[in-house]
């Protein structure tokens, strides 16, 4: 059988019609058939150029309101016919087919209006249908026909189509149906997230990608999977690495802590927190944040819950630290910290981290709802005689967060608003403590009174014990041992403050 010379034709049906136009009248330049509808059929006409009403090819009108305008036999055995199958040019010819050879589609916004805050029966309605089975066709049948799935693909289309007149490789085109199917997919899993109340299926996607200088170390490569922009402004520095993001992480959790309190500032490296302190004023609250452990804070990532100012800034430019983040900066603040070249400067804006939380692990994804539980006054049971003064409760809840917030296992000394030194990450809680100890007794701090916070009970009455004797004299624990009742007695003993939160915090 003579292969038949068919005119080229492309099916065009988008919600955006921004960039589209160069597109259109480099199609129409090259003589393709068009087939439109809808809104996108009365923009190519009002360019002045012709274009065939899918309704003409189908005979059918668009109907439900515009439910069903392209789910048609002919517009799907155009884009689904393979071009080298004698049966399926039969059957063009038989029933009247055009072979459609580009797509181009441009989805409902769903989750643009799911974000809008729009009532339910808008966000169904934006739910598309004949675009995603558009999409699907052409990209399942790319051996034939390219895919061209959102207006972010409009401007590399235009610049195939003008250099090559028309023609498109079978690679250009399964790199377009690659495309097609991560939208489609994205879009399905957007479209489950919103419905889902009962199901535990794992589902999860980003569109938005940045690709990192390398992983946690330069052997490794590195991603963002993630809108970087819908969370800070960034004003300043060299591009975000792999580890500059884990303690960014980190930063913004721990001061999600303190956001209406009084001035405070945070100090963190290695996704632990080196020093944080709340002061009447944001300049003393640094200071005393750095006082923590100046040494650790070398190359840190620096969080602060107000607006930084003139004074602060200048404190903080004697310090080399990669990022510093604020709700934002005064003029003349941000005029000292961008006189470091790579210092990294961002703008917090406000916006409420996902609720659930996950990392990878063996083969599969570890899944469970963020840590949203901060500990408050009214959790606290008083466990020994001695009750806590108002001073020491407020030290206490200010220990506990940070506690929260730091590798387990973890032991938190802090006093007046200032945390003292933590030790974390250890094998025992009572190696967490010395550890503290030790390196709060380096940085000179005075622990006659400070208080504990542990991220887990106590199983003996050890760590009680070597705290008491270095100082401290009040306690904020979870609770929960069987052995519980010897940690109490031994406070009660040596006339120190316990209090049981009921909730632990571990963080591994």
């Amino acid at each position: 059988m003579t292969p038949i010379m068919r005119k080229k034709s492309a099916l065009i049906s988008v919600f955006h019609k921004d960039g589209l136009k160069p597109v259109v009248e480099q199609l129409n330049a090259l003589n393709f058939d068009i087939y439109s509808t809808g809104g996108t059929e009365k923009f190519i006409k009002d360019l002045g150029i012709d274009v065939i009403p899918v309704e003409d090819l189908t005979s059918y009108p668009s109907i439900l309101g515009g439910r069903v305008k392209t789910l048609h036999p002919k517009v799907f055995g155009g884009i689904l016919s393979r071009r080298d199958n004698e049966k399926d040019l039969e059957q063009l010819d038989a029933y009247d087919i055009p072979q459609i050879d580009v797509v181009i589609v441009d989805l409902y916004p769903f989750e643009k209006t799911v974000e809008s805050g729009a009532s339910e029966q808008d966000i169904i309605e934006k739910i598309d249908i004949g675009g995603i089975s558009l999409i699907r066709a052409a990209a399942k049948n790319f051996k034939d026909v390219l895919c061209v799935s959102a207006r972010e693909q409009y401007d590399d289309f235009l610049k195939v189509l003008v250099a090559q007149k028309g023609e498109f490789t079978l690679e250009q085109r399964k790199i377009y149906a690659a495309k097609a199917f991560a939208i489609s997919s994205h879009y399905d899993t957007a479209i489950y997230t919103y419905l889902n109340t009962t199901e535990t299926n794992f589902r999860e996607s980003f569109n938005t990608i940045n690709t990192l200088r390398y992983g946690e170390n330069p052997h490794q490569k590195g991603y963002f999977y993630g809108d970087l922009n819908a969370m800070f402004d960034k004003l300043h520095g060299k591009e975000l690495s792999y580890n500059n993001l884990l303690d960014v992480d980190a930063a913004v959790n721990l001061m999600g802590e303190f956001t209406n309190d009084k001035p405070t500032f945070a100090i963190l490296k290695h996704n632990n927190a080196c020093g944080l302190a709340q002061r009447d004023t944001l300049h003393q609250a640094y200071v005393d944040a750095l006082a923590g452990d100046p040494q650790s804070a070398f190359g840190g990532v620096l969080i602060s819950n107000k607006v930084i100012d003139e004074a602060t800034a200048q404190e903080i430019n004697k310090l080399f630290c990669e990022v510093v983040i604020a709700p934002n900066y005064d003029d003349e603040a941000l005029t000292i910290l961008k006189g470091k070249k790579n210092r990294i400067i961002l703008i917090q804006k406000i916006f409420s981290l996902s609720k659930p939380n996950y990392r990878t692990a063996l083969n599969g994804v570890l899944y469970q709802d963020r840590n949203l539980k901060t500990d408050s006054v009214s959790d606290l049971k008083m466990a020994t005689i001695l009750k806590p003064t108002e001073k020491q409760i407020d030290d206490l809840i200010f220990a506990s967060k940070i506690c929260k917030h730091t590798k387990s296992n973890t032991i938190v000394l802090a006093k007046n608003k200032q945390l003292c030194a933590s030790g974390t990450g250890q094998t025992s809680r009572v190696d967490a403590l010395n550890q503290a100890i030790v390196k709060a007794k380096f940085f000179n701090f005075d622990l006659q009174d400070a208080v504990m916070a542990s991220d887990a009970f106590f199983p003996f009455p050890d760590c009680v014990e070597i705290a008491q004797q270095a100082g401290v004299n009040a306690v904020i624990q979870p609770g929960g041992s069987i052995k519980d009742q010897l940690s109490i007695d031994y406070c009660d003993a040596n006339k120190m403050r316990m209090v049981f939160t009921g909730t632990r915090h571990f963080k591994h």
